[in-house]
Protein backbone atom coordinates (compact mmCIF):
# COMPACT_ATOMS: atom_id res chain seq x y z
CA UNK A 1 0.00 0.00 0.00
CA UNK A 2 1.66 3.34 -0.31
CA UNK A 3 0.93 5.76 1.82
CA UNK A 4 0.65 9.24 -0.31
CA UNK A 5 1.09 10.10 -3.88
CA UNK A 6 3.92 11.96 -5.35
CA UNK A 7 3.84 14.65 -8.24
CA UNK A 8 6.92 15.61 -10.79
CA UNK A 9 8.38 18.93 -11.02
CA UNK A 10 5.96 20.32 -13.29
CA UNK A 11 2.91 19.54 -10.78
CA UNK A 12 1.28 16.70 -13.29
CA UNK A 13 0.68 13.60 -11.54
CA UNK A 14 3.96 11.48 -12.70
CA UNK A 15 1.87 8.39 -13.00
CA UNK A 16 -0.74 9.35 -15.51
CA UNK A 17 2.19 11.20 -17.20
CA UNK A 18 4.37 7.99 -17.93
CA UNK A 19 1.14 5.54 -18.81
CA UNK A 20 0.20 8.00 -21.51
CA UNK A 21 3.65 7.88 -22.93
CA UNK A 22 3.27 7.99 -26.88
CA UNK A 23 4.94 5.04 -29.44
CA UNK A 24 6.91 7.17 -30.48
CA UNK A 25 8.86 8.02 -27.25
CA UNK A 26 8.52 4.61 -26.10
CA UNK A 27 10.72 3.65 -29.42
CA UNK A 28 13.16 6.29 -28.42
CA UNK A 29 13.40 4.35 -25.28
CA UNK A 30 14.47 1.24 -26.43
CA UNK A 31 18.17 2.63 -26.39
CA UNK A 32 17.73 2.96 -22.51
CA UNK A 33 14.53 1.14 -21.19
CA UNK A 34 13.02 -2.01 -20.20
CA UNK A 35 10.11 -3.78 -21.76
CA UNK A 36 8.82 -7.32 -22.37
CA UNK A 37 10.77 -10.21 -23.00
CA UNK A 38 12.48 -10.67 -26.99
CA UNK A 39 12.61 -13.19 -29.17
CA UNK A 40 15.39 -15.42 -29.15
CA UNK A 41 17.76 -14.03 -31.40
CA UNK A 42 16.61 -10.51 -31.18
CA UNK A 43 18.86 -7.33 -30.10
CA UNK A 44 18.47 -7.73 -26.59
CA UNK A 45 19.50 -11.86 -26.42
CA UNK A 46 22.41 -12.06 -29.06
CA UNK A 47 26.19 -11.76 -27.93
CA UNK A 48 28.67 -14.56 -27.99
CA UNK A 49 28.15 -18.19 -28.81
CA UNK A 50 28.01 -19.55 -25.62
CA UNK A 51 30.50 -22.12 -24.30
CA UNK A 52 29.26 -25.05 -23.13
CA UNK A 53 27.98 -25.42 -19.99
CA UNK A 54 29.37 -27.91 -17.17
CA UNK A 55 27.30 -31.20 -16.84
CA UNK A 56 24.70 -31.51 -14.14
CA UNK A 57 25.75 -32.28 -11.05
CA UNK A 58 29.43 -31.62 -11.89
CA UNK A 59 32.16 -28.75 -10.08
CA UNK A 60 34.64 -28.18 -12.62
CA UNK A 61 38.28 -28.04 -11.57
CA UNK A 62 40.20 -24.53 -11.07
CA UNK A 63 39.99 -22.47 -13.64
CA UNK A 64 43.15 -20.10 -13.35
CA UNK A 65 43.57 -16.06 -14.56
CA UNK A 66 45.06 -15.29 -18.18
CA UNK A 67 46.30 -11.71 -17.73
CA UNK A 68 49.63 -10.43 -17.25
CA UNK A 69 49.79 -10.34 -13.36
CA UNK A 70 47.96 -13.97 -13.11
CA UNK A 71 50.64 -15.01 -10.89
CA UNK A 72 50.35 -12.75 -8.24
CA UNK A 73 48.74 -12.31 -5.79
CA UNK A 74 44.87 -9.80 -5.69
CA UNK A 75 45.48 -6.47 -3.97
CA UNK A 76 42.82 -5.07 -1.39
CA UNK A 77 40.45 -2.49 -3.21
CA UNK A 78 40.95 -4.00 -6.54
CA UNK A 79 37.57 -4.54 -8.19
CA UNK A 80 35.63 -7.63 -9.55
CA UNK A 81 33.24 -6.87 -11.91
CA UNK A 82 31.07 -9.64 -13.85
CA UNK A 83 31.48 -9.48 -17.59
CA UNK A 84 27.87 -9.79 -18.81
CA UNK A 85 28.86 -10.62 -22.85
CA UNK A 86 31.31 -12.58 -22.02
CA UNK A 87 32.00 -15.64 -19.89
CA UNK A 88 34.49 -14.42 -18.01
CA UNK A 89 34.85 -11.98 -14.34
CA UNK A 90 37.48 -9.36 -14.62
CA UNK A 91 39.61 -8.00 -12.06
CA UNK A 92 40.45 -4.45 -12.10
CA UNK A 93 42.66 -1.68 -10.85
CA UNK A 94 40.55 1.03 -9.79
CA UNK A 95 43.17 3.66 -10.88
CA UNK A 96 44.89 1.48 -14.20
CA UNK A 97 42.15 -0.66 -15.55
CA UNK A 98 41.84 -4.71 -15.93
CA UNK A 99 44.55 -7.04 -14.65
CA UNK A 100 43.15 -10.13 -15.19
CA UNK A 101 40.03 -12.09 -16.14
CA UNK A 102 39.20 -15.30 -14.73
CA UNK A 103 36.59 -18.12 -16.90
CA UNK A 104 33.44 -19.12 -14.79
CA UNK A 105 30.82 -19.70 -17.29
CA UNK A 106 28.39 -17.66 -19.70
CA UNK A 107 26.94 -14.92 -19.50
CA UNK A 108 27.98 -13.57 -15.52
CA UNK A 109 25.48 -11.20 -14.28
CA UNK A 110 25.51 -10.79 -10.55
CA UNK A 111 28.06 -11.35 -7.81
CA UNK A 112 29.07 -11.21 -4.39
CA UNK A 113 31.93 -11.21 -2.23
CA UNK A 114 32.59 -12.80 1.32
CA UNK A 115 34.89 -12.23 4.11
CA UNK A 116 37.43 -15.17 3.39
CA UNK A 117 38.06 -14.00 -0.04
CA UNK A 118 35.24 -16.34 -2.01
CA UNK A 119 33.39 -14.50 -4.26
CA UNK A 120 30.21 -15.90 -6.02
CA UNK A 121 28.95 -15.20 -9.63
CA UNK A 122 25.40 -15.91 -10.94
CA UNK A 123 26.04 -17.21 -14.48
CA UNK A 124 23.78 -18.80 -16.65
CA UNK A 125 24.71 -22.70 -16.16
CA UNK A 126 25.19 -22.34 -12.68
CA UNK A 127 27.05 -20.30 -9.12
CA UNK A 128 30.68 -20.14 -9.87
CA UNK A 129 32.68 -20.10 -6.38
CA UNK A 130 36.30 -18.09 -6.92
CA UNK A 131 39.62 -17.42 -4.68
CA UNK A 132 39.55 -13.98 -5.01
CA UNK A 133 42.97 -13.58 -4.02
CA UNK A 134 44.82 -16.57 -6.10
CA UNK A 135 42.37 -15.39 -8.97
CA UNK A 136 41.46 -19.45 -9.52
CA UNK A 137 37.69 -20.58 -10.26
CA UNK A 138 36.97 -23.35 -8.00
CA UNK A 139 33.89 -24.68 -8.68
CA UNK A 140 30.65 -24.49 -10.78
CA UNK A 141 27.73 -25.33 -8.49
CA UNK A 142 24.48 -26.20 -11.25
CA UNK A 143 21.38 -24.92 -10.91
CA UNK A 144 18.18 -27.21 -9.87
CA UNK A 145 15.54 -25.27 -10.98
CA UNK A 146 14.21 -26.69 -14.44
CA UNK A 147 13.39 -25.03 -18.02
CA UNK A 148 16.40 -22.67 -18.14
CA UNK A 149 16.91 -23.62 -21.79
CA UNK A 150 20.57 -23.15 -23.26
CA UNK A 151 23.17 -21.22 -21.46
CA UNK A 152 23.13 -18.06 -23.84
CA UNK A 153 23.40 -14.52 -23.52
CA UNK A 154 21.45 -11.31 -23.09
CA UNK A 155 18.98 -9.81 -20.97
CA UNK A 156 16.69 -12.20 -20.97
CA UNK A 157 18.78 -15.62 -20.65
CA UNK A 158 18.01 -18.35 -18.41
CA UNK A 159 20.09 -18.83 -15.03
CA UNK A 160 21.11 -16.65 -11.90
CA UNK A 161 20.40 -12.65 -11.82
CA UNK A 162 20.53 -11.19 -8.37
CA UNK A 163 22.60 -12.76 -5.99
CA UNK A 164 23.51 -12.60 -2.08
CA UNK A 165 25.45 -14.05 0.77
CA UNK A 166 23.87 -14.67 4.40
CA UNK A 167 25.68 -12.77 6.91
CA UNK A 168 27.26 -15.44 8.32
CA UNK A 169 28.48 -16.93 5.01
CA UNK A 170 26.85 -20.14 5.12
CA UNK A 171 24.78 -19.50 2.65
CA UNK A 172 24.58 -17.87 -0.16
CA UNK A 173 21.06 -17.10 -2.56
CA UNK A 174 20.94 -16.48 -6.34
CA UNK A 175 17.61 -15.67 -8.18
CA UNK A 176 17.15 -17.54 -11.54
CA UNK A 177 15.68 -16.48 -14.18
CA UNK A 178 13.11 -19.05 -16.05
CA UNK A 179 12.84 -17.83 -19.53
CA UNK A 180 8.55 -16.81 -20.20
CA UNK A 181 7.88 -17.81 -16.63
CA UNK A 182 8.39 -17.20 -12.43
CA UNK A 183 11.78 -17.53 -11.23
CA UNK A 184 13.21 -19.19 -8.09
CA UNK A 185 15.66 -18.39 -5.23
CA UNK A 186 18.31 -21.24 -4.80
CA UNK A 187 19.95 -21.70 -1.32
CA UNK A 188 23.36 -22.65 -2.24
CA UNK A 189 25.58 -24.14 0.78
CA UNK A 190 28.59 -22.49 0.84
CA UNK A 191 30.56 -25.75 2.60
CA UNK A 192 29.12 -28.62 0.45
CA UNK A 193 29.21 -26.62 -2.85
CA UNK A 194 25.50 -27.97 -3.14
CA UNK A 195 22.06 -26.41 -3.93
CA UNK A 196 19.79 -27.13 -0.72
CA UNK A 197 16.62 -26.14 -1.26
CA UNK A 198 14.79 -23.13 -3.14
CA UNK A 199 11.58 -21.38 -3.52
CA UNK A 200 9.36 -19.41 -5.77
CA UNK A 201 9.66 -15.80 -6.98
CA UNK A 202 8.53 -13.36 -9.45
CA UNK A 203 9.92 -13.34 -12.70
CA UNK A 204 13.35 -12.09 -13.34
CA UNK A 205 14.69 -11.77 -10.28
CA UNK A 206 16.69 -8.89 -10.70
CA UNK A 207 18.02 -8.49 -7.72
CA UNK A 208 18.71 -10.05 -3.98
CA UNK A 209 19.52 -8.91 -0.87
CA UNK A 210 19.42 -10.69 3.20
CA UNK A 211 18.30 -9.09 5.83
CA UNK A 212 21.00 -8.04 8.58
CA UNK A 213 19.74 -10.44 11.01
CA UNK A 214 19.89 -13.31 7.90
CA UNK A 215 16.32 -14.10 8.76
CA UNK A 216 15.19 -13.28 5.19
CA UNK A 217 16.02 -12.86 1.65
CA UNK A 218 14.30 -10.49 -0.40
CA UNK A 219 14.00 -11.12 -4.59
CA UNK A 220 13.19 -8.21 -6.68
CA UNK A 221 10.63 -9.45 -9.45
CA UNK A 222 11.56 -7.21 -12.31
CA UNK A 223 8.38 -8.28 -14.39
CA UNK A 224 5.78 -9.19 -11.59
CA UNK A 225 6.29 -5.73 -9.89
CA UNK A 226 6.94 -7.61 -6.86
CA UNK A 227 9.72 -7.92 -3.92
CA UNK A 228 9.28 -11.95 -2.84
CA UNK A 229 10.30 -11.92 0.78
CA UNK A 230 11.73 -15.46 1.91
CA UNK A 231 11.89 -16.94 5.30
CA UNK A 232 15.68 -18.39 5.05
CA UNK A 233 14.63 -21.10 7.40
CA UNK A 234 11.72 -22.29 6.33
CA UNK A 235 11.86 -21.05 2.63
CA UNK A 236 8.49 -19.80 3.36
CA UNK A 237 7.33 -17.07 0.73
CA UNK A 238 5.45 -13.88 0.57
CA UNK A 239 4.78 -11.44 -2.26
CA UNK A 240 4.87 -7.48 -1.97
CA UNK A 241 3.80 -5.45 -4.69
CA UNK A 242 6.17 -2.43 -5.19
CA UNK A 243 4.24 -0.49 -7.71
CA UNK A 244 4.38 3.23 -7.38
CA UNK A 245 2.69 3.70 -11.24
CA UNK A 246 0.35 0.57 -11.14
CA UNK A 247 0.79 -2.39 -13.53
CA UNK A 248 -0.76 -0.87 -16.47
CA UNK A 249 0.80 -2.32 -19.49
CA UNK A 250 1.87 -5.76 -17.59
CA UNK A 251 4.94 -7.27 -19.06
CA UNK A 252 5.06 -4.18 -21.48
CA UNK A 253 5.93 -1.65 -18.63
CA UNK A 254 8.59 0.19 -18.22
CA UNK A 255 8.01 1.49 -14.26
CA UNK A 256 8.85 -1.96 -12.68
CA UNK A 257 11.31 -2.56 -10.14
CA UNK A 258 15.26 -3.21 -10.85
CA UNK A 259 17.28 -3.30 -7.89
CA UNK A 260 16.84 -3.11 -3.82
CA UNK A 261 18.62 -1.91 -1.27
CA UNK A 262 18.43 -2.65 2.48
CA UNK A 263 18.54 0.19 4.94
CA UNK A 264 21.09 -0.32 7.77
CA UNK A 265 19.16 1.80 10.49
CA UNK A 266 15.86 -0.15 10.39
CA UNK A 267 16.36 -2.97 7.12
CA UNK A 268 13.56 -1.35 5.49
CA UNK A 269 13.91 -2.04 2.03
CA UNK A 270 14.52 0.87 -0.56
CA UNK A 271 13.45 0.95 -4.13
CA UNK A 272 13.71 3.67 -6.97
CA UNK A 273 11.63 4.37 -9.48
CA UNK A 274 12.42 6.80 -12.67
CA UNK A 275 14.30 9.45 -10.04
CA UNK A 276 11.03 10.61 -9.22
CA UNK A 277 9.98 8.25 -6.27
CA UNK A 278 11.45 6.10 -3.74
CA UNK A 279 9.27 3.26 -2.72
CA UNK A 280 10.33 2.44 1.30
CA UNK A 281 8.84 -0.65 2.01
CA UNK A 282 8.76 -2.30 5.61
CA UNK A 283 9.24 -6.29 5.02
CA UNK A 284 7.21 -6.89 8.03
CA UNK A 285 3.96 -5.57 7.14
CA UNK A 286 4.76 -5.17 3.24
CA UNK A 287 3.08 -1.89 4.01
CA UNK A 288 4.92 1.26 1.48
CA UNK A 289 5.65 5.00 1.58
CA UNK A 290 6.86 6.92 -1.17
CA UNK A 291 9.40 9.56 -0.91
CA UNK A 292 10.31 12.21 -4.02
CA UNK A 293 13.53 11.95 -5.92
CA UNK A 294 14.78 14.23 -8.01
CA UNK A 295 16.65 12.67 -11.10
CA UNK A 296 14.37 12.19 -13.53
CA UNK A 297 16.17 9.20 -15.11
CA UNK A 298 15.22 5.59 -15.62
CA UNK A 299 16.70 3.75 -12.55
CA UNK A 300 18.46 0.43 -12.24
CA UNK A 301 21.28 -0.43 -10.10
CA UNK A 302 21.04 0.52 -6.56
CA UNK A 303 23.81 0.12 -3.56
CA UNK A 304 23.75 1.50 0.32
CA UNK A 305 26.60 2.51 2.31
CA UNK A 306 26.65 1.88 6.23
CA UNK A 307 25.87 5.03 7.56
CA UNK A 308 22.70 5.21 4.84
CA UNK A 309 24.19 6.66 1.80
CA UNK A 310 21.99 5.53 -1.18
CA UNK A 311 23.59 5.57 -4.55
CA UNK A 312 21.15 4.58 -7.62
CA UNK A 313 22.01 4.57 -11.25
CA UNK A 314 20.16 6.53 -13.61
CA UNK A 315 20.57 4.63 -17.36
CA UNK A 316 18.36 7.64 -19.11
CA UNK A 317 15.54 8.54 -20.40
CA UNK A 318 11.87 6.94 -21.25
CA UNK A 319 10.75 9.54 -22.88
CA UNK A 320 13.66 12.24 -24.27
CA UNK A 321 11.65 15.13 -24.47
CA UNK A 322 10.54 15.28 -20.38
CA UNK A 323 13.51 13.34 -18.76
CA UNK A 324 16.86 13.42 -17.95
CA UNK A 325 20.44 11.66 -18.91
CA UNK A 326 22.12 9.28 -17.36
CA UNK A 327 23.39 10.12 -13.50
CA UNK A 328 24.63 8.78 -10.45
CA UNK A 329 22.43 9.71 -7.52
CA UNK A 330 23.59 10.13 -4.08
CA UNK A 331 20.73 10.20 -1.65
CA UNK A 332 21.96 11.53 1.99
CA UNK A 333 19.80 9.69 4.95
CA UNK A 334 18.32 12.96 4.98
CA UNK A 335 16.64 12.78 1.65
CA UNK A 336 19.13 15.16 0.32
CA UNK A 337 20.11 14.44 -3.19
CA UNK A 338 22.72 15.40 -5.55
CA UNK A 339 23.06 14.35 -9.00
CA UNK A 340 25.85 13.25 -11.00
CA UNK A 341 25.64 12.97 -14.80
CA UNK A 342 27.10 9.80 -16.62
CA UNK A 343 28.00 9.63 -20.00
CA UNK A 344 26.25 6.78 -21.24
CA UNK A 345 23.87 4.26 -20.08
CA UNK A 346 25.47 2.11 -16.61
CA UNK A 347 23.67 -0.51 -14.78
CA UNK A 348 25.22 -1.41 -10.83
CA UNK A 349 26.90 0.62 -8.69
CA UNK A 350 29.46 -0.19 -5.62
CA UNK A 351 31.49 2.31 -3.22
CA UNK A 352 35.22 2.40 -2.16
CA UNK A 353 35.80 1.01 1.50
CA UNK A 354 36.45 4.75 2.61
CA UNK A 355 33.08 5.93 0.96
CA UNK A 356 34.82 8.58 -1.10
CA UNK A 357 34.86 6.59 -4.43
CA UNK A 358 31.72 5.30 -6.46
CA UNK A 359 32.27 2.67 -9.34
CA UNK A 360 29.61 2.49 -12.03
CA UNK A 361 29.24 -0.25 -14.02
CA UNK A 362 28.78 0.47 -17.95
CA UNK A 363 27.01 -3.08 -18.97
CA UNK A 364 23.60 -2.34 -18.89
CA UNK A 365 21.00 -4.80 -19.59
CA UNK A 366 19.78 -3.45 -22.77
CA UNK A 367 21.42 -1.71 -25.92
CA UNK A 368 23.82 1.55 -25.44
CA UNK A 369 25.80 -0.80 -23.22
CA UNK A 370 30.02 -0.26 -22.79
CA UNK A 371 32.60 -2.25 -22.07
CA UNK A 372 33.94 0.43 -18.79
CA UNK A 373 33.12 1.59 -15.60
CA UNK A 374 32.58 4.99 -14.56
CA UNK A 375 34.58 6.20 -11.31
CA UNK A 376 33.00 9.01 -9.23
CA UNK A 377 34.37 11.42 -6.47
CA UNK A 378 31.23 11.38 -4.79
CA UNK A 379 32.56 14.99 -3.03
CA UNK A 380 33.60 16.67 -5.78
CA UNK A 381 31.15 15.27 -8.62
CA UNK A 382 33.93 14.75 -10.81
CA UNK A 383 33.61 11.10 -13.06
CA UNK A 384 35.77 9.30 -15.73
CA UNK A 385 35.90 6.32 -17.30
CA UNK A 386 38.05 3.02 -16.74
CA UNK A 387 38.37 0.26 -19.45
CA UNK A 388 36.68 -3.38 -17.82
CA UNK A 389 36.07 -6.39 -19.36
CA UNK A 390 33.41 -7.07 -21.67
CA UNK A 391 29.38 -5.36 -20.70
CA UNK A 392 30.44 -5.58 -17.30
CA UNK A 393 27.33 -5.74 -14.41
CA UNK A 394 27.72 -6.95 -11.20
CA UNK A 395 30.77 -5.11 -9.30
CA UNK A 396 32.38 -5.48 -5.52
CA UNK A 397 35.15 -3.63 -4.21
CA UNK A 398 37.65 -6.62 -2.95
Amino acid sequence: MISRSDTGRTGRPRGRHRSALTAAACFAALLTGCTQAGPAGSAAATGPSAPAGPEAGTAPGPERGTGARAQGRTPEGTLLVADFGSDTVTFVDPDKGPIDSVKVGTAPYGLAVGADGRAWVATAEGVAVLDTAARTRLAVVPYRTAGLGPATYGEYRGGGMGIALAPDGRHVYVGVNVPGGKGTLEVVDTQTLKVTGSAGTGRRPFDVDVSRDGSQAYATGHDSFDVTVVATDTLDTRRIEVAPYGTEGGLGSWLKPHYTAVRPSDGRLLLPFEGEKLVVVDPGTGRSTVERMTANAHQHGAAVTADGTLLVVGTGPIDPSTDEGPSLTVRAPDGKEKVIPLDGPHEDVTVSKDGRTAYVTGGFTRDGHWNGITVVDLDAGRAHRLPAGQRPLGIAVL
